[in-house]
């Protein structure tokens, strides 16, 4: 909605201006900058130490001043020396001796056992050799006293096991001496494993004729009783073929 007010000019109003951020490290900063500036940075210092008027220099008075010049004389001069023997002393040779060196030492050499090369691999191309024997490389082990013969834990447990073997077999002759349990023979064992395998063999011929379908609990139970009888028949025959000596209780 338009009115007559609005065509009178206004005063503008300006926002007040936020204060302008100054730093607490001001005066600091500014007390640094003027005392650090150094002003013979061009034409060098403002002040410089004049030596006085009587310390001038002279000519040679940089070179270096040597020690007083002495004589030489050797560390060991005044050690006392055997003086030299005359033309007419015989010097003493030591104990002479008719040995032949020369045979010796040949005898010795021929005699003597040639020494065995150390056992060295060849690791770069270059040729550089390492020994054979910490590499790993070598069996070691073979050396060892021990090697190829059984351990003492095992010859213990081995006779621990023939003396429980040795007490059982003289327990199980005296309780059959006794009466108390039958050896079975050779015969009776083969005739009772064909048994046990005719058994088996027509369980299995009746376990083939059975319906693939075992829809009602009777199939089902049929089918169970005979996988339970041939199990128990596949763990008689086992234990048969597996002990060849058996004993049967009265």
């Amino acid at each position: 909605m338009e009115s007559i007010y609005n065509l009178i000019p206004r005063e503008e109003i300006k926002p007040p201006k936020q204060e302008r951020h100054q730093s607490q490290f001001r005066s600091t900063v500014k007390n640094e900058t003027k005392t650090n500036k150094s002003p013979n940075k061009t034409m060098g210092p403002a002040k410089v130490q004049v030596n006085p008027p009587g310390e001038y220099l002279t000519k040679r008075s940089k070179e270096p001043q040597l020690p007083e010049k002495t004589d030489f004389r050797y560390s060991d001069a005044d050690k006392s020396r055997p003086p030299v023997p005359r033309h007419t002393e015989k010097p003493l040779m030591g104990i002479k001796s008719n040995k032949d060196f020369v045979k010796t030492n040949a005898v010795e050499n021929i005699m003597s056992v040639p020494k065995k090369p150390a056992a060295n691999f060849v690791d770069t191309a270059k040729g550089s050799t390492q020994p054979l024997e910490p590499s790993g490389l070598m069996p070691v082990y073979t050396k060892k006293r021990e090697f190829g013969k059984v351990p003492n834990y095992l010859q213990q447990r081995n006779s621990e096991v023939k003396r429980a073997q040795e007490e059982y077999d003289a327990y199980i002759k005296e309780y059959y001496r006794q009466g108390a349990m039958k050896h079975l023979t050779g015969t009776e064992r083969n005739s009772i494993l064909d048994g046990l395998k005719k058994n088996w063999q027509e369980i299995h011929h009746q376990y083939q004729g059975l319906s693939v379908v075992t829809d009602t609990p009777p199939k089902k139970a049929r089918k169970e009783r005979m996988e339970a009888e041939m199990k128990q028949l596949e763990r008689d025959i086992e234990l048969l073929e597996k002990h060849k000596t058996i004993y049967i209780a009265h």
